[in-house]
Protein backbone atom coordinates (compact mmCIF):
# COMPACT_ATOMS: atom_id res chain seq x y z
CA UNK A 1 0.00 0.00 0.00
CA UNK A 2 1.45 3.79 -0.65
CA UNK A 3 2.56 6.13 1.78
CA UNK A 4 0.07 8.73 2.14
CA UNK A 5 1.51 11.98 1.87
CA UNK A 6 -0.72 15.25 3.02
CA UNK A 7 -0.53 16.74 -0.12
CA UNK A 8 -3.03 19.80 0.00
CA UNK A 9 -1.13 20.72 3.06
CA UNK A 10 2.04 20.91 1.76
CA UNK A 11 1.56 22.46 -1.47
CA UNK A 12 -0.64 25.20 0.33
CA UNK A 13 2.30 26.00 2.98
CA UNK A 14 4.62 26.02 -0.51
CA UNK A 15 1.80 28.27 -2.45
CA UNK A 16 1.43 30.71 0.96
CA UNK A 17 4.82 31.10 0.76
CA UNK A 18 5.65 31.74 -2.92
CA UNK A 19 3.07 33.70 -3.14
CA UNK A 20 4.72 36.23 0.12
CA UNK A 21 7.60 36.24 -2.23
CA UNK A 22 6.00 38.04 -4.90
CA UNK A 23 8.15 40.68 -6.40
CA UNK A 24 11.30 39.28 -5.92
CA UNK A 25 13.83 38.60 -8.71
CA UNK A 26 14.08 36.01 -11.06
CA UNK A 27 14.49 32.57 -8.76
CA UNK A 28 13.88 33.86 -5.16
CA UNK A 29 10.00 33.83 -6.41
CA UNK A 30 9.31 31.07 -8.21
CA UNK A 31 12.18 28.24 -6.69
CA UNK A 32 10.75 26.55 -3.95
CA UNK A 33 13.86 26.12 -1.71
CA UNK A 34 15.38 29.74 -2.86
CA UNK A 35 11.80 31.13 -2.21
CA UNK A 36 11.58 29.64 1.02
CA UNK A 37 15.13 31.22 2.24
CA UNK A 38 14.47 34.53 1.15
CA UNK A 39 11.22 34.91 3.01
CA UNK A 40 12.52 33.24 6.01
CA UNK A 41 15.96 36.12 5.86
CA UNK A 42 13.51 38.75 5.32
CA UNK A 43 11.57 37.99 8.40
CA UNK A 44 15.13 37.98 10.16
CA UNK A 45 15.68 41.30 8.81
CA UNK A 46 11.88 42.88 9.86
CA UNK A 47 12.61 41.34 13.19
CA UNK A 48 16.84 43.62 13.36
CA UNK A 49 15.13 46.51 11.50
CA UNK A 50 12.01 47.27 14.04
CA UNK A 51 14.82 47.56 16.64
CA UNK A 52 17.34 49.80 14.36
CA UNK A 53 14.83 52.04 13.31
CA UNK A 54 14.15 53.30 17.15
CA UNK A 55 17.62 54.11 17.40
CA UNK A 56 17.78 55.49 13.60
CA UNK A 57 14.86 57.65 14.83
CA UNK A 58 16.80 58.77 18.29
CA UNK A 59 19.74 59.55 15.89
CA UNK A 60 17.60 61.88 14.02
CA UNK A 61 15.98 63.23 16.73
CA UNK A 62 19.57 64.29 18.61
CA UNK A 63 20.49 65.61 15.36
CA UNK A 64 18.00 68.16 15.10
CA UNK A 65 17.87 69.54 18.48
CA UNK A 66 21.84 69.82 18.35
CA UNK A 67 21.27 71.54 15.10
CA UNK A 68 18.79 73.85 17.00
CA UNK A 69 20.63 74.44 19.98
CA UNK A 70 23.41 75.34 18.29
CA UNK A 71 21.58 78.28 16.52
CA UNK A 72 20.96 79.15 20.27
CA UNK A 73 24.71 79.56 21.33
CA UNK A 74 24.58 76.08 22.81
CA UNK A 75 25.61 72.36 22.39
CA UNK A 76 22.97 69.62 22.47
CA UNK A 77 25.19 68.39 25.52
CA UNK A 78 24.80 71.86 27.43
CA UNK A 79 21.67 71.64 26.50
CA UNK A 80 20.21 68.31 27.60
CA UNK A 81 22.38 68.96 30.94
CA UNK A 82 20.68 72.57 31.45
CA UNK A 83 17.43 70.80 30.87
CA UNK A 84 18.10 68.15 33.52
CA UNK A 85 19.04 70.52 36.29
CA UNK A 86 15.97 72.72 35.78
CA UNK A 87 13.74 70.11 36.04
CA UNK A 88 12.67 69.94 32.84
CA UNK A 89 11.01 66.24 31.55
CA UNK A 90 10.50 66.60 27.79
CA UNK A 91 12.37 64.19 25.95
CA UNK A 92 13.63 63.99 22.50
CA UNK A 93 11.11 63.22 20.34
CA UNK A 94 8.77 66.16 21.27
CA UNK A 95 12.15 68.78 21.13
CA UNK A 96 13.28 67.46 18.28
CA UNK A 97 9.29 68.24 16.90
CA UNK A 98 9.45 72.05 18.57
CA UNK A 99 12.77 72.75 16.84
CA UNK A 100 11.72 71.85 13.71
CA UNK A 101 7.82 73.24 13.77
CA UNK A 102 8.24 75.63 16.66
CA UNK A 103 11.27 77.48 16.94
CA UNK A 104 9.72 79.98 19.05
CA UNK A 105 8.84 77.83 21.91
CA UNK A 106 12.28 76.26 21.37
CA UNK A 107 13.68 79.58 21.87
CA UNK A 108 11.43 79.95 24.86
CA UNK A 109 12.77 76.12 26.22
CA UNK A 110 16.28 77.34 26.08
CA UNK A 111 15.98 81.04 27.35
CA UNK A 112 14.12 79.31 30.44
CA UNK A 113 17.46 76.50 31.22
CA UNK A 114 20.39 79.33 29.99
Amino acid sequence: MPRSVNHVASRNRRKRVLSLTRGNFGGRRNVWTVAKNTWEKGLQYAYRDRRNKKRNFRALWIQRINAAARLEGMSYSQLMGALHKAGITMNRKVLADLAMNQPAAFKAIVDKVK
